[in-house]
């Protein structure tokens, strides 16, 4: 996750619809990008901080709680990780070749040093589609493994339905940027050339997606291959810029959401001496610097949390995609969802993002086999 890194983390039920949102919605200002403005905010700088709390159930607070100390804990002052402190609490879950609940999965080295979990629903005899995953964890925590995500990516299998690659791609601070976007290329390669023989059939289409810091690389993923790639799902994807947004001020206190911990992890992932308005963190600004590139960007769902603090640099995200030309960008709301809130499944709103995951997948794989055929005909 972008600020925090264990997928234990929750929303609650929202009633606002998936809709595609306006370029300047009404309730906030429209964000203006700086580059070394030092920590004046991209937004409004007089907003204060959001009333209250998140409403979360007690026990998630706990839980939240001992996650922050835990991973607070882990990261050390020399810039690296106690990652054994880390394997003490983060379960892994085994593959499982026999299906559970109607998806099978299986792991499979794409290198020496890349791994990708396969989940294959059993239930669906037809040509599927291929979500490509990375998951979150502020490029220095998780892994495809990770109990939380395992059960994420079979619940998108299961609903889609489409088959999950779920990317282990090299963490921070021991493989810096661009290692996990390298990571992610070559996986999505991997999945494009048959993902040696893994697959059941040849793709109807070929998605990638992902969380927090796998929403990140998952952008720069199909910015390196669009033409390979039918749509791009960010869920609360991670970014960040050396000005503060109006989010990063009203919402520290969240969970997730301390600007001490969100300076550690660009610190960890970013070339020595960069700063965060880097093109691999303030993608915003990226965009607005060259925008003529992005008109053949696929298709983009990004999901925002009323309690996220990364919040205003979503949005800013897909207003900038819209206003350099792509396809298409929609963008899901959830307001009273904090950081990370879709990875637990008895909540109302994880249940209805995966229903949107799921409705913009199967939109999107339509219009590509359309595409796709039309240009036969030609």
């Amino acid at each position: 996750m972008g600020s925090d890194v264990s997928a234990h983390v929750l929303g609650i039920r929202s009633t606002a619809p998936y809709r595609q949102q306006p370029a300047a919605p009404p309730n906030r200002s429209p964000e203006r990008e700086t580059e070394g403005a030092g920590d004046r905010p991209m937004a409004a700088p007089d907003q204060p901080p959001r009333p209250g709390k998140p409403p979360l159930p007690w026990r998630a607070r706990l839980l939240l709680r001992a996650v922050s100390t835990l991973h607070a804990a882990s990261l050390r002052r020399d810039g690296t990780v106690n990652r054994f402190l880390l394997s003490l609490f983060d379960r892994d879950a085994p593959p499982t070749p026999a299906p559970v609940a109607g998806v099978a999965s299986t792991d499979h080295s794409v290198s020496d040093h890349l791994r990708v979990r396969l989940f294959t629903p059993t239930t669906s005899s037809k040509q599927l589609p291929v979500l490509v995953y990375f998951h979150g964890g502020g490029f220095v925590f998780g892994s495809a493994a990770s109990a939380p995500y395992d059960s994420l990516c079979r619940r998108l299998a299961s609903s889609i339905p489409a088959l999950v690659a779920s990317v282990d791609y090299r963490l921070a601070p021991e493989h810096r940027f661009p290692a996990p976007y390298d990571d992610g290329e070559a996986a999505v390669r991997w999945v494009l050339a048959g993902a040696g023989g893994a697959l059941p059939s040849a793709p109807a289409a070929v998605f990638v997606a992902g969380d927090s810091a796998g929403g990140n690389v998952a952008h720069h993923v199909a910015a390196r291959l669009p033409n390979s790639v039918a749509g791009l799902v960010a869920l609360q994807p991670f970014f960040g810029g050396e000005a503060r947004t109006g989010s990063e001020l009203r919402l520290g206190h969240t969970p997730f959401g301390a600007p001490e911990r969100l300076v550690w992890l660009w610190r960890a992932f970013l070339p020595p001496g960069a700063t965060r308005d880097h093109a691999a963190a303030n993608v915003p600004a990226a965009l607005q610097r060259d925008a003529g590139r992005w008109r053949a960007f696929p298709p983009t769902l990004v999901c925002v949390g009323g309690w996220d603090v990364h919040q205003d640099r979503q949005r800013a995200y897909a207003d900038a995609l819209r206003a350099a030309g792509a396809q298409e960008v929609a963008v899901a709301e959830y307001p009273d969802a904090i950081h990370a809130f879709y990875l637990l499944d008895d909540l109302a709103d994880s249940e209805k993002l995966v229903g949107d995951v799921a409705e913009f997948v199967n939109r999107c794989a339509g219009q590509y086999k359309k595409r796709a055929v039309d240009q036969t005909k030609d």
